[in-house]
């Protein structure tokens, strides 16, 4: 089977990681596992460890808080399956670290994921979380977070071959890829 690019999307505690775990293990191969997330607290450290834990041991961790195409990019030829997990807290650590990115950086930096999702030389497995059906936030750092992780999203799933949506553990095919799809398909 050719390199594809699944997008995994969910809201907290969908199954979404577990999925992509998953997915990985049934592909085989050099697993890379490309982690967002930083260890800003003891709970968040604890959280981090209990989830490299998790992993099998043959799997090798990237961390990738801010450079996440720039980490993507130096992959190819090191590995076959690439989990990147997950895209929302690599849009929370950049509007963290530039609380004033503009809109256009931000367009951009998703226009390279996008770019480094689209046709990668490996199987790519990107997780996200699907926040906009959520409380709206009563803050505007947390309404820019929502839509910037609209737009990353968006631009993710363009790119993305299939796009799975993660309920109570149960995936739905939001997206099938070309090759699967026999022609459109309506829900009702």
């Amino acid at each position: 089977m050719s390199a594809r690019t699944l997008l995994i999307l969910g809201g907290v505690r969908a199954g979404k990681s577990a999925f992509a775990v998953s997915r990985a293990r049934e592909l085989g191969g050099r697993v890379v596992f490309v982690a967002t997330a930083e260890p800003g607290d003891a709970e968040m450290a604890d959280r981090i460890a209990r989830h490299r834990a998790e992993r099998p041991p043959g799997w090798r961790t990237e961390e990738a808080p801010l450079d996440l195409p720039a980490v993507l990019a130096d992959l190819p030829g090191h590995a076959d399956v690439v989990i990147v997990d997950c895209l929302n807290l690599w849009v929370a650590n950049l509007l963290h670290k530039s609380p004033d990115l503009s809109d256009v950086e931000l367009e951009r930096q998703a226009a390279e994921l996008a770019a480094a999702s689209s046709r990668p030389p490996f199987s790519l497995i990107l997780v996200s979380n699907e926040v906009g059906w959520g409380v709206h936030p009563e803050t505007a750092l947390g309404r820019r977070f929502r839509d910037a992780l609209g737009r990353v999203n968006q631009a993710a799933a363009r790119a993305a071959d299939d796009v799975i949506l993660m309920v109570a553990g149960c995936p739905l095919v939001v997206k099938p890829s070309a090759a699967d799809a026999p022609g459109p398909r309506r829900l009702a």
